[in-house]
């Protein structure tokens, strides 16, 4: 390695505390005196893909996705490949990726989805969603998907959230049948890919709190699209706040799940987005070409540009399907 390469690797890594160094040692196989080849070795797959246009290749970017695949290179490099190409097979989604995209300004302000500011006891980021605020004519499943997956963007930025990961909590309380019906296979199964299989975080673990019959049901529908590690990873709690309790300490829960905390502020995490004015139809900068984030994902900091670039693949070259009219996973009748 020359001096340069040693100089960007210590870059990487610099902000680092000691703690999540070692974990990255442990649990990742990270080592910093290969973190060059490593990288490099990722990148130099890229040519085995023409068919995909692989936007963005610079270091911190290909670093976060061999943290998520515990720097396995061909896990690392698929992983990276099925981002881009989750993006060119959904360009519909991706062409307003922008926070002050209405479908996603709309998603952020309802809570979709929540960020708890403090992280669990293994500083994991907590996200939590409250099912039953979802209101079916103000906003669409793919826009709060695209609000969690925007959401994620900004999070991943952190070294610390790359390596120590994130756990989602998802609260069922009042899901009503009549919503439950809306969740059709196709939506649910392009949730799955966007986040289960192109995106690159660690999630460690997904809680359903309060989750009556019919999402037991649909639960054993979509089984068939989860990896073995993600179907272990998901807990099913019903109205035992203790097993979730054991698996994140009340401490660093909000009181909606038992925990010690105030109640969450639903406006939160679209304040720290849109800023404090987040009300207005102000035009805001934070958009897939440039993504400006707030270091400290909260206001008044300096911002940081994120370069993005747009894909190159023509829109009107894919068939757009209506996805939330597809059939539904549970009828009515």
């Amino acid at each position: 390695m020359t001096s340069s390469d040693a100089s960007r690797m210590s870059q990487l890594l610099a902000g680092l505390g000691a703690d999540a160094t070692e974990k990255a040692r442990l649990e990742l196989n990270e080592n910093p005196n290969t973190l060059h080849q490593d990288i490099q070795q990722v990148r130099d797959m890229i040519v085995t893909r023409p068919d995909i246009g692989f936007l963005r290749t610079d270091d911190d970017f290909i670093l976060r996705f061999l943290r998520a695949r515990k720097f396995d290179p061909v896990e690392t490099f698929r992983l990276l490949a099925q981002y881009f190409q989750f993006r060119q097979q959904n360009l519909d989604m991706f062409q307003s990726f922008k926070v002050d995209d209405p479908g996603i300004k709309r998603a952020l302000m309802d809570g979709f989805p929540g960020v708890l500011e403090s992280p669990d006891q293994h500083g994991r980021k907590i996200l939590i969603l409250f099912a039953s605020n979802w209101d079916q004519s103000r906003n669409s499943f793919t826009d709060i998907l695209r609000a969690i997956l925007l959401s994620l963007e900004v999070l991943i930025e952190k070294p610390e959230l790359q390596i120590n990961g994130f756990v989602l909590i998802i609260d069922w309380s009042n899901f009503s049948f009549k919503q439950a019906s809306k969740l059709t296979p196709n939506i649910l199964k392009l949730a799955i890919e966007g986040l289960q299989d192109s995106f690159p975080a660690r999630f460690g673990g997904i809680h359903f709190v309060n989750q009556p019959w019919y999402i037991h049901a649909m639960f054993t529908i979509i089984k068939p699209f989860l990896k073995e590690k993600t179907r272990k990873r998901i807990f099913l709690h019903g109205n035992n706040l203790n097993s979730l309790h054991q698996l994140i300490q009340p401490e660093c829960l909000p009181s909606e799940f038992g925990g010690t905390l105030p109640p969450y502020d639903m406006g939160m995490w679209a304040r720290t987005l849109l800023g404090p004015d987040y009300m207005d139809e102000t035009e805001y900068t934070l958009t897939y070409d440039a993504l400006h984030v707030r270091e400290n994902c909260g206001g008044g900091a300096d911002k940081e540009l994120m370069k993005r670039s747009q894909s190159v693949v023509n829109p009107a070259m894919l068939r757009q399907t209506d996805r939330e009219t597809s059939t539904p996973l549970l009828a009515l009748d």
